[in-house]
């Protein structure tokens, strides 16, 4: 096993992914992985009449994969010491 986690490895424990528009300038974007561990990124505008629902899901499913990151390092931290 790896002591590195990749940007691909990330993308490998991801099952589902949505996206819901909380406000007229704010979008969320679920992760869930195999596990069903669930994280959430969030994105806003500052003018609700600059919101462009795809660049909110871009921004808020990157602020979801860098939680993740953290995540999946505890895990694999755990696993390489033997569950420890």
């Amino acid at each position: 096993m790896s002591t590195r986690i990749s940007k691909e490895d990330l993308e490998k424990v991801i099952k589902k992914e949505e996206y819901v528009k909380l406000t007229e300038k704010m979008t969320a974007c679920i992760l869930t992985t195999e596990t069903g561990f669930e994280v959430i990124g969030i994105s806003a505008c500052a003018n609700p009449e600059n919101y462009v629902k795809e660049l909110g899901e871009k921004y808020s499913r990157e602020e979801a994969i860098n939680k993740l990151w953290d995540y999946e390092g505890y895990k694999r931290q755990a696993e390489l010491r033997g569950g420890k």
